[in-house]
């Protein structure tokens, strides 16, 4: 029996059970993936957003500014690559600057600190890039950008290394109410447990309607976006937002955390929750109306375009679906839904974990544990490090000196601690979150078969079973 369970291993699962290993619990986090942040957590603009947007009053309101603020600081304490960049919504229409006078009051009401309103001259100073139609602009010190992946990883293996156990590919397939809790079925076992945490992203109204008559629909909203190379990473120094115009939705410009270029994303609802194809179309709009924020983005320098899927809530009596559903359900005592956590979800992961800890503590009354381990160390980059923390480096293990991914210039031993961490990686992708081996001009073409060759080494096992993801996502198809 264990004390919680949480179903969902993505930004928000992760940050919930980091909090919970705090205290004298049995926890298990249920993932039907292969890995920690293989769902929304993973294809993301990696924004950390000011708080701005959300309506006062409103749960996104609240966590947006709380998460906000704590990043800096748990970006320090668990490793990961963070960087308070500051953001900007882009007005292109004189007629249209009360509106940012209207995000302005909101943030202030939400408890934004710094907010204000410049005209073109100091949006040219600050942004010699952006777009000829601009004539002002929200500026928003607090906005930041951040890893997706390195966040969510970081969540899960200091989870792990505080006694949360972790177990992949199980699917929930049905949860049933017992007295003492609630017995949750996988494709291949079953747990108990006494309370519930549903964090299944796009599948949380599914894993919900298995215990409650109110019944929840969550829309798969599909955004789509283009990854820029290294040597346009300075054409926008804050993040770009824009104000929503006669074509729609704006599309926002920003750099990323290890230096890139991000556009996108569009806003398509779906209603396949596993349809994240990219569409000659969708391309075409993130390159139109990214042109209106910066100028002259060079379209030969794109490396990839992605899709990612939010988990935008449609349907559910009773509830703002405008809003999160962080909750104890009404009708089931012990199951809590963290649901509809799309766009800013990964930005309050910090202060949802606590949220949702602070319940169950309501709940339980665990003890805290005295021997928490509260700070974790990442994968030092070869890339990044100094001289000096090179060769100790390669004195320790020869093997970081064996250059695999030239164009992030990822080492073999930067691969083989991925491999052997706590929750360390089973596949490619995971080599790639984990140490970017992958992620640079080439795109894999030149390192992946070297890193199929380290992990059947590392994992024991034929290159034949080694995979990209997880499912069929064989590299090598094995002898019939």
């Amino acid at each position: 029996m264990y004390d919680v369970i949480v179903i969902g291993a993505g930004v928000s699962g992760s940050a919930v059970a980091r909090e919970l290993s705090r205290y004298e619990l049995k926890t298990l986090v249920l993932e039907k993936a292969s890995d920690v942040c293989e769902g929304t957590s993973k294809a993301n603009s990696g924004i950390v957003h000011g708080g701005y947007d959300a309506e006062p009053g409103t749960l996104k309101a609240k966590l947006n500014v709380l998460g906000n603020k704590k990043m800096a600081a748990l970006s320090k304490e668990l490793d990961f690559s963070y960087k308070q960049n500051g953001s900007m919504v882009l007005c292109f229409d004189e007629k249209e600057r009360f509106k940012l006078e209207e995000l302005k009051a909101r943030g202030e009401a939400n408890g934004v600190e710094g907010l204000r309103i410049i005209d073109r001259q100091e949006l040219l100073e600050k942004e010699p890039n952006v777009g000829d139609e601009a004539v002002a602009a929200l500026y928003v010190p607090t906005g930041g950008i951040v890893c997706p992946f390195g966040l969510t990883i970081a969540l899960a293996e200091n989870a792990a290394v505080n006694g949360v156990e972790f177990r992949f590919g199980e699917k929930v397939t049905g949860i049933q109410k017992k007295e003492s809790g609630y017995l949750i079925q996988t494709e291949s076992q079953e747990f108990e447990t006494k309370v519930v945490v549903n964090a299944a992203g796009v599948y949380a109204d599914q894993i919900h309607n298995m215990v409650s008559e109110n019944k929840m629909e969550i829309t798969p909203r599909k955004g789509e976006y283009l990854l820029y190379d290294k040597k346009v990473g300075n054409m926008a120094s804050n993040t770009l937002f824009q104000l929503p115009t006669i074509l729609g939705k704006g599309i926002l410009v920003t750099p990323t955390v290890h230096g890139n270029l991000l556009t996108g994303p569009t806003a398509t609802d779906l209603p396949d929750k596993d349809g994240k194809e990219t569409s000659q179309d969708g391309l075409a709009q993130v390159t139109e109306k990214a042109a209106l924020s910066v100028k002259g983005i060079p379209g030969r320098q794109v490396i990839t375009s992605f899709a990612g899927l939010r988990a935008h809530l449609t349907k559910f009596a009773g509830h703002n679906v405008d809003d999160f559903v962080i909750e104890e359900v009404e009708d089931a005592p012990g199951f809590i839904d963290v649901a509809g956590m799309e766009s800013p979800g990964l930005s309050c992961a910090p202060a949802t974990g606590e949220y949702v800890a602070d319940m169950i503590k309501k709940i339980l009354h665990p003890e805290e544990k005295k021997d928490f381990i509260s700070t974790r160390k990442g994968i030092m980059s070869m890339a990044l490090a100094t001289e000096e923390e090179r060769h100790a480096k390669i004195k320790e293990n020869p093997a970081y000196s064996n250059v695999i991914c030239r164009c992030e210039t990822v080492t073999e031993g930067e691969i083989l601690e991925a491999i052997h961490r706590p929750l360390g990686a089973t596949t490619t992708d995971g080599i790639k979150r984990r140490t970017r081996a992958g992620m640079g001009r080439c795109q894999s073409g030149f390192c992946n078969p070297r890193v199929v060759e380290i992990l059947a080494r590392e994992l024991s096992i034929d290159a034949s079973q080694v995979k990209k993801s997880g499912g069929d996502s064989w590299y090598i198809l094995p002898e019939e």
